[in-house]
């Protein structure tokens, strides 16, 4: 059989264009290296537990409309992120608020808070590195306890040698919100996420344990492709040059 579309990946991105290919009338066929569809998003139940596999998985969004889709598809509970960073026993608030600052320094007031933050980042200028951002935007004691280590461990890089870029993703509030995201729907599909790609994929082929790279495929007229790019182009480096 010919398909019009062959998908590689059987995780969000793969399985929703296969759905609505498949509303659309056209042939799909979906292929995964994994064992199992879902991609980093698959849960598995274990003694009547929904384990993430691959790490927990928080669906959030503004969109009105994407809420609305993806609830045709599973029930939500009402799960909010609200961590907590354990610094040698002391307990601190993250995102960085109003609540991390009153433990840190004892203030009560965003105006005290950023009074703090300019006298420990005044003799930096343009941030040219994480560490100069991260103290530019919460002040030196934060980033010594809640940042500096747990980025060297998660980059494998000494803070100083990586974008300043990086730890803007990070919210910083100076009100007492301890919510981690802004968006306004958030939770966890009750049941796990794998049933969702279930009921996506329900009447599809679907080939697991195959790999894009190395097995057979089937005939297909155009693909969608959702791994990793640079193994997609054989891991090429592209070098450009410019000339002043």
């Amino acid at each position: 059989m010919k398909y019009d579309y062959l998908i590689v990946g059987a995780g969000f991105f793969g399985s929703i264009c296969a759905y609505e290919l498949n509303k659309l009338g056209y042939k799909v066929c979906v292929i995964d290296s994994r064992n199992h569809i879902g991609g980093n998003c698959y849960t598995e139940n274990k003694d009547g537990i929904n384990i993430h596999t691959y790490g927990p998985h928080i669906f959030h969004t503004s969109n009105e409309e994407v809420w609305k889709w993806i609830n045709q598809f599973v029930s939500f509970n009402n799960f909010i992120n609200t961590p907590v960073a354990n610094y040698k026993g002391e307990i601190y608030s993250l995102p960085f608020n109003m609540w991390t600052f009153n433990k840190l320094w004892g203030v009560t007031h965003p105006h005290q808070v950023q009074l703090i933050i300019e006298q420990q980042s005044r003799h930096i200028g343009e941030p040219k590195n994480l560490e100069e951002q991260a103290i530019k935007l919460v002040g030196k004691d934060v980033y010594e306890k809640l940042i500096k280590g747990y980025t060297a461990k998660q980059w494998k890089k000494d803070p100083k040698l990586l974008p300043a870029s990086i730890i803007k993703r990070l919210p910083v509030r100076f009100t007492y919100n301890n919510n981690y995201f802004n968006d306004k729907y958030q939770g966890i599909p009750i049941g796990g996420y794998t049933q969702i790609f279930e009921k996506l994929l329900d009447g599809i082929e679907v080939r697991l344990k195959t790999n894009y790279f190395t097995d057979e495929l089937p005939e297909y007229q155009k693909i969608i492709y959702t791994g990793p790019i640079d193994k997609f182009y054989n891991l090429m480096h592209i070098i450009v040059f410019i000339f002043c």
